[in-house]
């Protein structure tokens, strides 16, 4: 009995000791990038004539450039870099023309200018297509338009084509927005995606390429290379992985948080703060009165945000790059700032529409529509239309809920993680 006393205490402690111990941190996801060397995935480039698209987010964790890394490699053989909207090394904000990489030497064909599929021609000297690129996950944010642009082509042209995974940086769980399209259409493209998809690359793709057996059309060898370690609750500050802006104006997560909600403000004269360095988190214009705003949009009690008055004076550089000449270029703009409060509960789509709504309500004489530029956005003329015609926020989102219905059904099907 003398020595169960002590045993029993240091079991005790031992116990008490594990009950209180910080939980062990999750592993580092490991992006498809650099799973594409490892014995599992070489062999389907090896010797391999290789077509990537990337740009200045294809980067490995420890900073090394995929361009760089396959260029110096001996058993493949990189000979074309297609690059998409902001160019192959992500600092241009106008057109992006096709020319020579500076540090490998490499032919660059831009797919953001009069050309958007790559060409016979231009697949001539390549046996693989890669893709590499950092989405944010939102249906306007354009690397997805490209990489699908290449789909088509390696669906047509006979190239296999290999999709390097990598985390949607709003997490992959939120989807909403209408659906552009008719309703029941095959989901083979950008067109029918809401504004927030919910998807990684890599599960875009492989419906994209799915979907399009359902319109008869070819399929690509598609084959795409999954992330480990993976969850698609996790927000991009969750994986451990390194953040690169993936556009000018796309300077971190909370800009990409609300991205989807403000990038709508493209479709009118009111400012989405473009040319500072709080873009797409404050909207603004010369004639708004900011505490009206303010007032006007808190009074919607919109999940997971606030809003607080705010005043700026765009510029035509953002953090050392010329952009393309932001709406109110050297004026003082007053408007509104979000400040998301719960980004798990924030809706963004949603609030795209309140804040339209708030603007229509207040300066019915002073805010412009660019139909042609809001309608592409939504994916559907039928948002504006609803505004402008009264509807209330609540009634417009309600009408999209069939078709989302019906898009989380399709989406369920491709899924990886």
């Amino acid at each position: 009995m003398k020595y169960l006393r002590p045993l029993l205490l240091l079991w005790l402690i031992l116990g008490l000791s594990t009950a209180f111990a910080a939980p062990a941190a999750a592993p580092r996801v490991v992006i498809g990038a650099e799973r594409l060397l490892t014995k599992e995935f070489l062999p389907l480039i090896k010797g391999k004539r290789i077509g990537l698209v990337t740009n200045h987010t294809g980067l490995l964790p420890d900073g090394r450039h995929l361009v760089d890394v396959l260029h110096a490699r001996k058993d493949v053989k990189l000979t074309t870099l297609f690059g998409p909207e902001h160019g192959i090394r992500g600092d241009q904000d106008t057109h992006v023309a096709s020319g020579t990489d500076a540090k490998t030497g490499l032919p660059v064909i831009s797919l953001y200018g009069k050309t958007r599929k790559p060409t016979a021609e231009m697949l001539q000297k390549v046996d693989v297509l890669i893709f590499d690129i950092q989405d944010i996950g939102a249906r306007f944010y354009t690397y997805i338009a490209t990489m699908n642009h290449v789909l088509e082509a390696a669906a047509e042209q006979g190239k296999p084509y290999i999709i390097l995974d990598r985390p949607n940086a709003i997490s992959a769980v939120y989807v909403d927005g209408p659906i552009g399209g008719e309703p029941g259409e095959p989901v083979s493209g950008v067109g029918q995606l809401p504004v927030v998809h919910g998807m990684t690359v890599g599960e875009l793709a492989t419906m994209f390429n799915g979907e399009r057996a359902k319109r008869k059309l070819p399929q690509a060898k598609l084959t795409v290379i999954p992330m480990q370690h993976y969850s698609r609750q996790q927000w991009y500050d969750d994986t451990q992985l390194p953040w690169v802006k993936p556009s000018p104006n796309m300077l971190t997560l909370t800009t990409a948080a609300v991205y989807p909600a403000t990038c709508l403000l493209e479709g009118t004269n009111v400012s989405e703060a473009r040319g500072t360095l709080h873009p797409f988190e404050r909207i603004g214009a010369t004639w708004i009165d900011g505490q009206k705003l303010t007032n006007q949009l808190n009074s919607y009690g919109l999940k997971g945000v606030k809003f607080r008055p705010v005043s700026f004076v765009p510029d035509s550089i953002v953090d050392g790059i010329k952009i393309w000449p932001p709406k109110f270029m050297g004026e003082q703009c007053s408007g509104a700032e979000m400040v998301v409060t719960d980004r798990d509960a924030f809706e963004s789509a949603k609030a795209g529409v309140y804040i339209l709504h708030a603007l229509k309500t207040l300066y019915p004489e002073q805010l412009e529509w660019r139909e042609g530029r809001m309608d592409k956005l939504w994916g559907t003329p039928k948002i504006r239309e609803q505004l402008q015609a009264g509807l209330s926020p609540q009634e417009i989102v309600k009408q999209w809920d069939k078709d989302l219905a019906n898009f989380r059904k399709v989406r369920q099907q491709y899924l990886l993680y």
